[in-house]
């Protein structure tokens, strides 16, 4: 009697603790959970949706700044640029711009933009070689289109009218695009190319603030090209602030002897060409095939300071720096040569 008793008592507590383990009201609960779940999932889609703004926020500019053709000179990413729009003289002075990587500011310098390296700085000042120092003077640049430019035809150069037409030649596969004159000087082709209407944009680009400041002065002279597609662009050639396979076509006039390093100067020019893309300079030859080879040997001793090269030198320079198609012609010291990136 015992034992059934003991046996009863167990199994009414074992159906009690059963009793309490199982919920009331199953329904209830399963709702409770479902709108928990609910609940979770918003949240996380929420938090995905909130930085998924977060990131469009931060890589997407304002509405009053653009992605520009100009890059960062540190670190060649594109500059974001804040101010009117428009590409001219006018539009570019009022922006300011901003590398998108390293967040140096860059802003125009009384009329010229500057890209340079060490744009901004207040202490640094960096020594250049003699012939890149004689262009930057105030006097050499007021006197470059005001005789010294003139004097260029005693060395066979055909003269500005003819060299512009000649380089339009070559660069009849790049119209339409952009076209950066580089070593521009005091803009006399810069000003010629802008106003021919063939290329949607120009830049003058010179590292002699002075240049560029005679520039600007011509400039204002001529009512057709203030307005234009043109900017001015203080820059080093072997360190151009363009991104790399951005650029149409490149001009550079007279400037091969004056740089400290063409290849690097070269090899730059390569680096923001797309494919397909056109440079065409001139320069002065040390000597010609028709010097007499009794006296090549001594023409390098009166280069002076200048990269004067012979016409073998410049082809194996341009073409050791990934450019093909090469030509030149030759007018006694003058030589114009043409090459396309592949």
């Amino acid at each position: 009697m015992a034992s059934t008793s003991s046996s009863s008592l167990n199994n009414l507590l074992h159906i009690h603790h059963r009793t309490l383990s199982i919920p009331k009201f199953p329904s209830i609960l399963k709702q409770t959970q479902l709108r928990s779940s609910i609940k979770y999932q918003s949240l996380k889609v929420k938090a995905a949706s909130d930085l998924l703004e977060t990131v469009k926020e931060a890589i997407t500019p304002p509405q009053d700044t653009e992605v520009d053709l100009f890059a960062c000179p540190v670190c060649f990413e594109p500059l974001i640029r804040k101010g009117p729009p428009g590409f001219n003289l006018p539009a570019i002075y009022r922006s300011g711009f901003k590398c998108t990587k390293c967040k140096k500011s860059y802003s125009s310098k009384n009329i010229y933009l500057d890209l340079t390296v060490i744009a901004g700085a207040k202490e640094y000042v960096e020594s250049q070689p003699s012939r890149t120092e004689l262009f930057r003077s105030p006097l050499v640049s007021f006197l470059y289109e005001r005789g010294w430019r003139q004097n260029f035809n005693r060395s066979g150069f055909p003269g500005p009218d003819e060299e512009f037409n000649m380089a339009q030649e070559y660069f009849k596969p790049a119209e339409g695009g952009t076209l950066i004159d580089v070593s521009c000087g005091s803009g006399l082709f810069s000003r010629k190319f802008a106003k021919s209407g063939t290329y949607s944009k120009v830049v003058a680009l010179d590292f002699s603030e002075n240049m560029l400041r005679q520039t600007y002065d011509f400039i204002k002279l001529d009512d057709t090209i203030s307005n234009s597609n043109l900017a001015l662009v203080r820059a080093d050639v072997s360190r151009l602030p363009f991104a790399s396979g951005s650029i149409d076509a490149v001009h550079a006039g007279a400037a091969l002897h004056c740089w400290p390093s063409p290849s690097n100067a070269i090899a730059e020019i390569n680096r923001i060409l797309r494919s397909g893309g056109v440079f065409v300079g001139t320069t002065f030859l040390r000597s010609t095939s028709s010097t007499p080879a009794i006296l090549r040997q001594f023409d390098r001793r009166f280069a002076g300071n200048y990269n004067f090269l012979i016409e073998e030198e410049i082809e194996d320079l341009v073409k050791s720096c990934g450019f093909t198609n090469y030509t030149c012609k030759v007018q006694q010291a003058f030589i114009m040569f043409s090459a396309q990136k592949p």
